[in-house]
């Protein structure tokens, strides 16, 4: 799919600026919204909205599907009647330039059970109805999310993999039986889940209304202690026990010399063909109602796949397995129409991934900062670059790029500044500038480049220990000098599509 010569930010609603610890959907994502309006931009890139797993990352999620709870804005629910105002006002002193997710955990733990009994205690036909027309309607995912949260909560917490076995095998009577003994807690957990949606399309749609598309992320694995494995179990490699065979990675790299292992279960193709890709079709479908465009992570996963013995430590000893990534394309082609994807085709590139992007015309991204190894024809670099695909500065893995000016070695930055024409001060603006006048159909600028912000403000480091996914705005980053900067970029370079 052929996208519009325009431009955007990425930046996830947890970097939002705000009093309650993370950013989250109320008043900060509309201004965030009007901002972008402002610099004429056309996308807001985002991360996964799912809700966070282990090492608060938003690529390793208990559903892919679910939303995170930590996003609804307790304003917003003052606003509903679902919770007093002294209710909000109770709340820690949450640093401001980072997420403390311990703390923001403690406390949305709090009040969102309180906004629950309210809405049982107190009447209100509107909300009463949506939200029951929002359980019928989803009913086919949040029905078997909403108990596995409700029993994992009864059992402290363990995965799945850990239930007894009735449970864990999904055997009929232990489900009837949980669903009857947990009902309370599992009508709490759909009710977060359409307080988060209910928030979340009503940002969305503000932003279509002003021209603004939401780049969403669909990492292509999920985490082992999911409700997407414990209800498709056969169609993962797993042991009789529900331990995995293997387990995802990626080899050596650039990140890391042991490669990095992801841990997640590996998909079982031949059980996916046999209903059809079914799961990855719904999964997708669903992702286009919460977002206009999906960047699949990864993407080189559709292609083949690095594949971990699960008992090992590091990814070194993993091996290459082919994925029918063709068909999985073909048949969500047939069943969605035009494919609005960017594939994340970073890492061990091959003609076979490369075949299957330009197959089904998905673009590719380019990363600037990659470009200065001395190659002319890296194609990293702009004068390189195809109309096909999605130019970055950086990405959320890597280095803010007045962090990677400084961190880069003298002869990287040497090449840098002869390339850009630039003297070295505000480089970040003149790496922006490459990637905008470049032909590129879509260039993309992660917010703390905008900023000049050095690698304290990094979101991540790949296989490293953190602290990850804290990064927040500050109320007056975003001010009028920011503003009119992007936009007279976006306008000179024919990026300005509103």
């Amino acid at each position: 799919m052929n996208f519009p010569r325009a431009s955007g930010i990425l930046l996830h609603p947890t970097s939002l600026p705000g009093r309650f610890g993370i950013g989250d959907l109320g008043d900060e994502a509309y201004k965030f919204v009007d901002f972008l309006v402002s610099a004429r931009q056309t996308y807001w890139q985002i991360l996964p909205l799912s809700p966070t797993g282990y090492g608060d990352s938003p690529y390793s999620s208990d559903s892919a599907f679910a939303g995170n709870m930590l996003l609804i804005s307790p304003e917003r629910l003052v606003d509903d009647g679902l919770l007093e105002r002294n209710h909000i006002e109770q709340k820690p002193d949450f640093p401001t330039a980072h997420v403390d997710f311990g703390w923001v955990y403690e406390w949305k733990n709090w009040i969102l059970p309180a906004a629950f009994e309210k809405f049982r205690a107190v009447e209100n036909h509107d909300l009463s109805g949506e939200f029951e027309i929002f359980s019928r309607e989803n009913a086919w995912w949040l029905d078997d999310f909403a108990l596995y949260r409700a029993v994992k909560s009864a059992q402290y917490q363990k995965p799945w993999f850990e239930w007894d076995g009735p449970l864990k095998l999904r055997g009929a009577d232990a489900l009837e039986s949980a669903k009857r003994n947990l009902s309370a807690a599992i009508e709490a957990e759909k009710f977060y889940q359409f307080l988060f949606f209910r928030q979340w399309l009503a940002v969305k749609s503000y932003a279509n209304a002003n021209g603004i598309r939401i780049i969403g992320d669909v990492p292509i694995f999920v985490a082992l202690d999911s409700v997407d494995v414990w209800c498709n179990q056969s169609k993962f490699r797993l042991n009789a026990d529900g331990s995995p065979q293997v387990v995802s990675g990626v080899p050596p790299d650039f990140f890391s010399s042991t490669g990095q292992r992801w841990g997640n279960p590996i998909y079982n193709w031949d059980a996916m063909r046999e209903d059809g890709f079914d799961w990855w079709i719904a999964r997708m479908a669903f992702a286009l109602t919460s977002v206009d465009i999906v960047r699949i992570d990864h993407f080189i996963g559709f292609a083949r796949m690095w594949e971990v013995p699960a008992g090992d430590k590091t990814a070194e000893n993993g091996t290459w397995a082919e994925v029918p990534g063709g068909e999985l394309l073909a048949a969500l082609k047939n069943a969605l129409g035009d494919l609005p994807f960017i594939a994340e085709d970073l890492g061990a590139m091959t003609p076979e991934v490369e075949h299957l992007r330009d197959t089904f015309g998905i673009p590719g991204m380019r990363i600037l900062q990659y470009g200065f190894g001395g190659n002319p024809h890296d194609f990293h670099l702009p004068h390189n670059y195809v109309r096909n695909c999605v130019a970055y500065t950086g990405t959320h893995d890597n280095e803010t790029a007045a962090g990677w000016y400084k961190s880069a070695d003298k002869n990287q930055r040497a090449l840098c500044r002869k390339y850009l024409r630039s003297n070295g001060r505000g480089v970040h603006w003149d790496m922006i500038a490459a990637c905008f006048q470049s032909v590129a159909d879509t260039a993309i600028t992660p917010a703390q480049d905008i900023l000049g912000l050095g690698n304290n403000a990094r979101m991540n480091i790949p296989a490293g220990n953190g602290p990850n996914w804290q990064w927040r705005l500050r109320d007056a980053d975003l001010d009028g000098s920011i503003v009119d900067k992007l936009r007279e970029m976006t306008e000179i370079y024919g990026r300005a599509t509103q």
